[in-house]
């Protein structure tokens, strides 16, 4: 007992030196108090209670219902022995984190939300205790003790997230569904936008925890006079058809030296950038900003002028690494297409080289891509950037369709789309994606990968004239909706895109209607569109749109069309055989330890695998995986993220698996881990959903028997 009353006044004293954030205030390493463990973004515990000599003896020991059905992605944080995290459809809970026993649980009244968080974030000065949350366009707060909101935070316990947007968000679709960053009183937001032309600009901002005020704005698209505004097409800043540039996968702080660091995304739209001629600073890079004011302390670009939608997909890790007998503070980024940047923290200097090197030119008419593109000698990528004919699924009944497919498409990381097949390798979801990696305190970096790859070809956007014989349902739908669902309105399954065929039988009106508002998943929302337009577009999906003869030439076009890109995306499309499993050699899926220190790879294995295929004797496969890993100081590995629906332990060092076993739904989340009255658990949220897989509700926490 004296032991942990002197840790939490060591705490404290560290807290006033350095000016650490209050938000920590466990004890340390026994809880887990802030997404992905620590302002570090370490996925990483001092944990060693289950080791690598019994983690095999682990046993379920609670599972909490939270009663909404559907995906999670939420890494819950534990603060006092409070274990805070979400539902399906965005409630805030508590639980007891021994027992996972309910303490309370809010939830907005009226119609439930349905975007996916991947945690929260919690504040305290005092008695003034604060869990903080998005939902929808709005910055929440609630009291940590009771889950009531503060009404003194913003209007009624709630501020908008496009605040520092200023007029160019309007009333574009801004969310946000990764918890912002803590440095004192400041909490630094990611938001999420479209990826259209019609997409809001993705500016850092900074709130105050206590009034929910905006505090400082960094501008991703340099308005004129700031540094980086020659490097976009003129007064691309306020080009209706251009925004994005924005950081939705979260940020890592260094506390002592007052420093954020900002994995941006690509600038919109995607695979289009005739309007936003230049490398497009400070789309795509690593910003280290001063957390207090915003200012720029130094970035690096990871991609010019983006055209394959390669955004910076989770936030980087904080590690110190050995290099000739010197410690060196670093900051490491991976990245979807399977590299790993690796810099030093306070200048910016590159670990190790980075080689810019010639790629293909855009042949698209008013497209000028980047002729370089940079590339780290080392570590080497964790996932494979180019395939040949020799690497076709061996396990494809197809195969020589899958042949005479691939022998027409154009291949290489770098090639950019047109109007014909590019097979993308590592895909839209990498590589790495928003789970990110682990690292330990030895400079061993821990990542998952996805290993799939995705057809891609551009086609020309109808031009409104081209659409004016359409019904204005119709009409609505190529504009919006065809992209992804397609002409005859199948979806897509192997790329999780839902068939809207006979939408009426599945799916009551009020909930369509909302879904194109706030969007699910990977849907954007579209609040830009009238209500009277809304009601139109669900008409026809439901095929109760009136229609009096068969053209309409009169009907106007929507007046939200205004935005405009000259190609478009011919759906979002797996590389997949006829049964659909990836048209590649395995591995599909894989994790693999790099140490930073060398930039060499430690080992490499397959993650997942696929039950019907083991049955026949294939070797692990490895499948798709999101969520992260979470690494301990007992030599372990934990992680879920595939889709078979297993939780794994691996060994670290050697990447054994040592234990596993199988979730009530696929736990599409990063765990997390803590202790509790002298036990460590090990909790992961299981709401499957995604990839097809059957749905779930359940938080499930592991122990020592």
């Amino acid at each position: 007992m004296k032991k942990k009353f002197a840790a939490r006044a060591l705490l404290g004293l560290v807290q006033l030196v350095i000016g650490v954030c209050p938000a920590v205030c466990a004890v340390v390493g026994t809880d887990w108090p802030e997404y992905l463990g620590g302002p570090d973004r370490s996925h990483y515990s001092t944990l060693r209670q289950i080791s690598v000599g019994n983690v095999t003896q682990l046993k379920k020991a609670w599972e909490y219902h939270t009663g909404d059905i559907g995906e999670m992605q939420c890494n819950p944080i534990v603060v006092g022995g409070i274990l805070y995290g979400v539902t399906a459809a965005n409630g805030v809970f508590a639980l007891d984190a021994g027992t996972g026993k309910e303490l309370w649980r809010y939830t907005l009244e009226g119609p439930k939300s349905n975007r996916t968080l991947r945690g929260l974030v919690y504040w305290q000065e005092s008695e003034d205790r604060r869990i903080l949350f998005t939902l929808d366009s709005w910055l929440c707060a609630v009291d940590a003790r009771t889950g009531q909101p503060i009404v003194s935070f913003g209007s009624g316990g709630k501020t908008s997230l496009k605040a520092g947007l200023g007029d160019e968000a309007g009333d574009k679709w801004v969310v946000s569904t990764t918890p912002g960053t803590l440095f004192d009183d400041l909490l630094i937001m990611p938001t999420r936008v479209t990826e259209g032309p019609d997409a809001a600009p993705g500016f850092i901002q900074a709130f105050n925890v206590r009034t929910g005020q905006l505090i400082w704005t960094f501008h991703t698209i340099p308005r004129p006079g700031e540094p980086g505004y020659e490097t976009w097409s003129k007064d691309s800043y306020r080009n209706i058809n251009v925004g994005s540039a924005n950081c939705w996968a979260g940020m890592a702080v260094d506390r002592a030296r007052g420093i954020i660091y900002v994995p941006t995304g690509s600038a919109s739209p995607d695979f289009w950038g005739g309007d936003r001629v230049g490398r497009n600073l400070y789309a795509n890079c690593l910003l280290a900003l001063d957390v207090r004011t915003g200012r720029l302390l130094w970035h690096y670009q990871c991609i010019h002028h983006d055209l394959w939608d390669r955004d910076l997909p989770a936030p980087p890790n904080l590690v110190t690494i050995r290099r000739g007998g010197q410690k060196i503070d670093a900051v490491a980024q991976v990245t979807k297409a399977g590299y790993v940047f690796v810099f030093d923290r306070v200048s910016g200097e590159p670990l190790f080289p980075i080689q810019e090197i010639s790629v293909p030119k855009s042949e698209l008419e008013g497209e000028e891509s980047s002729l370089t593109q940079p590339v780290p000698l080392r570590p080497a990528p964790f996932a494979r950037l180019t395939l040949t004919e020799n690497d076709l699924s061996p396990y494809a009944d197809n195969r020589d369709e899958l042949l005479a497919k691939f022998r027409q498409a154009r291949l290489g990381a770098f090639q950019p789309f047109g109007k014909y097949d590019t097979i993308l390798l590592p895909g839209f979801d990498g590589g790495a994606e928003w789970g990110g990696a682990a690292v330990d305190p030895d400079g061993i970096l821990y990542i998952n990968a996805n290993e799939m790859a995705w057809v891609a070809r551009l086609k020309d956007t109808p031009k409104s004239g081209e659409l004016a014989n359409l019904s204005p349902g119709n009409r609505l739908y190529s504009t919006y909706c065809i992209g992804c669902h397609g002409p005859e309105r199948n979806g897509n399954p192997t790329s999780n895109i839902p068939s809207l065929v006979d939408l009426a039988s599945r799916r009551p009106r009020d909930e369509v209607t909302k879904l194109i508002s706030t969007g699910k998943g990977m849907m954007p929302g579209f609040p830009m569109l009238t209500d009277t337009d809304k009601q139109v577009l669900v008409d026809s999906l439901f095929g109760a749109e009136k229609v009096e003869g068969s053209s309409r030439p009169e009907s106007p076009a929507p007046k939200t069309t205004k935005a405009y890109a000259p190609y478009q995306l011919n759906g979002y499309v797996k590389f997949v055989d006829s049964k659909g499993y990836p048209a590649i050699r395995p591995p599909w899926g894989s994790l693999t330890a790099i140490d930073l220190n060398s930039g060499e790879q430690i080992w490499r294995t397959s993650l997942g695998e696929f039950k019907e295929l083991k049955a026949r004797g294939v070797p692990p496969t490895g499948t798709e995986n999101y969520g992260g890993p979470v690494a301990t100081a007992g030599g372990l590995l934990f992680i879920a993220a595939t889709k078979d629906g297993m939780f794994r332990a691996f060994d670290k060092k050697t990447g054994k698996l040592l234990w596993e076993t199988e979730l009530p739904a696929s736990g599409f989340a990063t765990p997390c881990t803590y202790e509790v009255a002298g036990k460590q658990y090990v909790v992961v949220a299981c709401g499957g959903t995604k990839l097809g897989t059957p749905k779930g509700d359940s938080y499930v926490a592991y122990a020592l028997p």
